[in-house]
């Protein structure tokens, strides 16, 4: 809005001191991460309260681990925090009639009501069970068709690759060194020379003309299990305080960069990647989401004074699926969202191992061998004697190891 203002006094020739720094994207998101910041810091201890007070307590089941029961009663639904400090920079200091501001700005809304709705069940109206699973599911397809959808047909969703043969960087003119703005479901494809897959290969039967024109097809469902899986991963990572937001701060920090880098030719042509036009208020976005989490991870460190239930935990793994899919790094998602993957896997692999070792040795040897002690994989830690502090640092630096693996991909291919 703030960027708004800036252009109608600018047009009508008046110019406040000061006024002139929101042209710049740098600006805007330092501005956007300092106030979500703040916002999460001020008014979380007050959402708190209102929870505590409203009785938005977690019941813990027991599970025999370490300190688990003095968990109980510690007030649940503490994604609102996140979401309230990170709409308002956002509303603030981006050009929110920006299509890729659009969609996130729904995918935090449409996920934080689904998270909300089950926390709601769970809390106000007793059903332990909270939503549905085959609901929580058709609304994480439903997001994800809505993002398909719109990144396939948007006409302002588009991108600008470099030539092939551009060998000598003109400084002049970069634009020169680009191809013209074109609609596309080309994707990244990290770690290879020829790093551009587009998803109408798949219709390999058919001519280029008609695989360009029926890729939605391939390209809408993938959209829509990516979205899924990642808002999966994170509500399942949210198991012991910290884990899930302070890996999600590492994530949204490495796709915050690669918003910028994408979004300013420049650095385009300097790295030799796609540049994507108006993806450069995405940073602004990111940075504003990356604020709200680390000011929600003060309040959420062990021992946690609030939880951010599934109202956050679907809402961070969905907005971070939209980010990584409209940067088009989403083929990048199994290291980047590394930790999320590892404790999926964790919870597969337990359930498969136990199922294969009841039916060839019996149920009395499966629940005596299982693989992990517990799953998801934090879980077996606590059980292996580790502190829940010692387990999410850990898991955090091995989330940064992640991280900076994914932004080699900008130059090793």
């Amino acid at each position: 809005m703030l960027y708004y203002l800036f252009e109608y006094l600018s047009s009508h020739g008046i110019h406040v001191p000061g006024m002139g720094m929101f042209k710049f994207i740098s600006f805007r998101a330092g501005m956007a991460v300092l106030f979500s910041l703040l916002i999460a810091l001020v008014f979380g201890k007050k959402i708190i309260n209102y929870l505590r007070n409203k009785q938005m307590g977690e019941l813990v089941r027991d599970l025999g681990l370490e300190g688990q029961k003095q968990k109980e009663g510690t007030p649940t639904m503490g994604g609102l925090i996140i979401i309230l400090a990170t709409l308002i920079p956002v509303l603030l200091f981006t050009r929110i009639m920006n299509i890729y501001i659009v969609l996130l700005i729904v995918s935090v809304v449409w996920m934080g009501a689904i998270g909300f709705i089950d926390d709601y069940l769970k809390k106000i109206k007793k059903n332990k069970d909270g939503l549905s699973g085959k609901f929580k599911v058709i609304g994480q397809v439903g997001l994800g068709l809505i993002v398909g959808v719109t990144m396939y047909f948007h006409p302002d969703i588009t991108v600008k690759r470099k030539y092939a043969d551009a060998k000598e960087v003109n400084r002049n003119n970069v634009e020169a060194n680009f191809m013209k703005t074109e609609k596309s479901t080309v994707s990244t494809v990290p770690f290879v020379k020829n790093n551009e897959f587009d998803y109408s290969g798949l219709l390999f039967w058919m001519t280029p003309e008609k695989a360009h024109e029926w890729a939605w097809i391939v390209f809408i469902p993938i959209v829509i299990f990516i979205v899924t899986a990642v808002s999966n991963g994170a509500n399942i990572a949210d198991g012991i305080d910290g884990l899930a937001a302070g890996t999600s701060v590492v994530i949204l920090l490495t796709l915050s960069l690669f918003a910028y880098l994408s979004g300013n030719i420049i650095f385009a042509d300097y790295l030799n990647i796609m540049f994507l036009p108006n993806m450069g208020e995405t940073t602004i976005f990111a940075l504003a989401l990356v604020g709200a989490v680390i000011g929600f991870f003060w309040y959420n460190t062990y021992p946690a004074q609030v939880f951010m239930g599934d109202t956050g935990s679907l809402m961070l793994g969905g907005v971070i699926a939209v980010l990584a899919i409209i940067l088009r790094k989403e083929l990048l998602i199994p290291v980047l969202c590394g930790i999320f993957l590892i404790e999926n896997l964790s919870v597969v692999l337990q359930v498969g191992v136990f199922k294969y070792r009841k039916r060839k040795y019996g149920l009395e040897y499966a629940q005596n061998n299982r693989l992990f002690k517990m799953s998801p994989l934090h879980h077996h830690y606590q059980k292996e004697g580790y502190h829940e502090s010692k387990i999410v640092n850990r898991m955090i630096i091995i989330g940064v190891l992640f991280a900076i693996i994914c932004l080699i991909t900008l130059k090793v291919r």
